[in-house]
């Protein structure tokens, strides 16, 4: 019996150190807390006044971290930074609605897609009926300063001809200023639009003169006016003018440069205002500066639907693209974390934040 106690004990001791050996990484890795890079994309990563991350992204990470009992702390990054900051070890995980593109692949590895987009345009809104717009223009400035500016014309070409037949045609242009001039402001008028009434008409070879010099004239001042009033009244609804993608080459386009839109205007060829962040683009439709922003729709729809009156964003999404968390290339944790993902945006719970957040974009 004391034979074998005495085996036995050699035994555990001879095992001791590989035992401790084995356990301690498991206890080490355990007690690991990761860092977790985020960037700020509203509604998926958004950060309140007191410093905390919430969103759509914020919510799901922090369910899979549940479930896989990680420990965490969040550290806010630029999207360069967060993927310099996952392929050198610094983040474990990077959150935000970042793009799964081949490019990105070649650095980074990503988990599967927890939300399908795509792109979108937003340009100034036609905010009231066209009926009511055209007639505002009736009484804009342009238009009222173009009528005056032909009444003046019209005013001095009728005075010059009264000039010259009030004391020969006292019939049809009277000999007082005010009814004499206003004969001659009929005239101008009638003889301008081609309608040419007949019952005025210089006699006198002054009258005459100034009568085919006002013709010859009338011939540009009638286009230069249509030309004018046309545009004074025209309607510039920069929505109508782009109605998707392809209209895209005939105006000013914004968007921020290293997104999945910039790489999208860039493969199409088009050129583009660069701006540091979504909010800034936006506001250069409001400024005047650009005629339409290109960008993620779902960013888009909700930063419309928050700060911009004055603008909407088009119906038609194009150049699909589905968002992803970021891990660096072979990370451990891959599997772990995309069976906690998948079984998570196949839930009620996943559909109920996605319809708080992004509304009907489910």
């Amino acid at each position: 019996m004391k034979t074998q106690l005495k085996m036995l004990l050699a035994i555990v001791v001879l095992l001791w150190p590989v035992l401790t050996l084995a356990q301690t990484p498991v206890s080490a890795a355990t007690s690991e807390v990761m860092q977790v890079g985020v960037r700020v994309s509203p509604p998926f990563v958004m950060k309140d006044a007191n410093g905390y991350y919430h969103g759509l992204t914020i919510e799901l990470w922090e369910h899979i971290a549940d479930v896989n009992n990680y420990e965490f702390n969040y550290q806010e990054a630029g999207l360069e930074q967060l993927f310099e900051g996952v392929v050198a070890g610094d983040y474990a995980v990077g959150l935000g609605a970042i793009s799964v593109t081949a490019d990105r692949e070649r650095r980074i590895d990503f988990t599967l897609p927890f939300y399908n987009a795509g792109l979108a345009i937003a340009v100034p809104a036609a905010a009231e009926p066209g009926w009511w717009t055209l007639t505002k223009r009736f009484f804009s400035l342009d238009f009222l300063t173009v009528v005056l500016v032909l009444i003046v014309i019209l005013l001095v070409a009728g005075g010059l001809v009264w000039l010259a037949e009030r004391r020969h045609n006292p019939d049809e242009f009277k000999s007082s200023k005010l009814q004499g001039i206003g004969a001659g402001f009929w005239w101008a008028a009638v003889t301008m639009t081609t309608v040419g009434y007949g019952d005025k008409s210089p006699r006198t070879n002054a009258g005459r003169l100034v009568a085919l010099i006002w013709m010859f004239t009338s011939v540009v001042i009638i286009s230069s006016f249509t030309a004018s009033i046309t545009s004074a009244l025209t309607v510039n609804r920069l929505s109508a003018l782009v109605q998707g993608k392809d209209d895209l080459a005939n105006v000013r386009v914004a968007s921020v440069p290293a997104s999945y839109s910039a790489s999208w205007l860039e493969r199409e060829n088009l050129g583009y205002q660069q701006y540091p962040d979504l909010a800034t683009a936006l506001r250069s439709i409001q400024t005047g500066k650009a005629d339409a922003v290109v960008y993620d729709a779902p960013l888009l729809k909700y930063q419309l639907r928050k700060d911009f009156a004055g603008l909407t964003v088009l119906k038609d999404v194009f150049a699909p693209q589905d968002y992803a968390l970021v891990l660096p290339p072979q990370a451990a944790e891959r599997e772990a974390i995309n069976r906690a993902l998948l079984r998570y945006i196949r839930s009620a719970e996943w559909r109920q934040s996605v319809n708080r957040y992004l509304g009907d974009e489910l």
